[in-house]
């Protein structure tokens, strides 16, 4: 079974018990909504890590990029990173809302929606040398170099240098998203400056 099915089988699991806790009669549907969409913010309740949060939700981010990685086009990756982005200024607003809190912790969608960012200077890399966009099994096969791309993305998502700190600033789940999307910019930047490193050296 491949990833896409995978995803698909989990996401109509998903459905079919949301909808039967909504039409539940002693449910309190509003609660119940407010409640759902907290959870979808909160990673899937990943964000309820007591420890690093965040990190666990880049984890779960990787896996993102892998389904989105899994359709094999640079089409499937653009279109689900931004479907991604749009649902993450949602909910993340939503979740602000919903604890009272600016920018909550245990809110990770952000960290989620903006890891597949992370790898574009590497894959558009990979077409322009072999003209074909790269699937989820050439980054499997050059792991070493994902767990790189995460450890960077990680380190400016926590450094959050200009303008990462200050994109904060922005009202509601733009504020939570957009420094997240931009921390990912800086990764790129990197992948780039070791692109033009090693060709320079060989």
């Amino acid at each position: 079974m491949r990833a896409g099915e995978i995803a698909l089988v989990l996401g109509l699991v998903l459905l079919l018990l949301t909808a039967k806790a909504l039409l539940n009669p002693q449910t309190d549907l509003p609660a119940a909504l407010s409640g759902f969409r907290l959870w979808l913010a909160q990673g899937f309740g990943v964000g309820r890590s007591p420890r690093a949060p965040g990190t666990f939700g880049s984890v779960v981010g990787v896996g993102w990029f892998a389904l989105l990685a899994s359709t094999g086009t640079q089409l499937g990756l653009t279109v689900g990173t931004l479907a991604g982005l749009a649902l993450s200024v949602w909910l993340c607003g939503e979740a602000e809302r919903t604890l009272r809190r600016r920018d909550p912790g245990s809110v990770v969608l952000d960290e989620i929606s903006a890891m597949p960012i992370c790898f574009f200077a590497w894959a558009a890399i990979v077409f322009r040398r072999t003209g074909s966009w790269p699937g989820t099994e050439y980054f499997l096969r050059h792991w070493p170099l994902v767990v790189a791309v995460f450890a960077a993305f990680r380190f400016f998502d926590i450094v959050k240098p200009w303008p990462v700190r200050q994109s904060q600033a922005l009202p509601g789940g733009w504020g939570v998203t957009i420094d997240d999307v931009l921390a990912a910019v800086y990764v790129n930047l990197v992948v780039l400056l070791v692109q033009a490193g090693y060709t320079l050296l060989t």
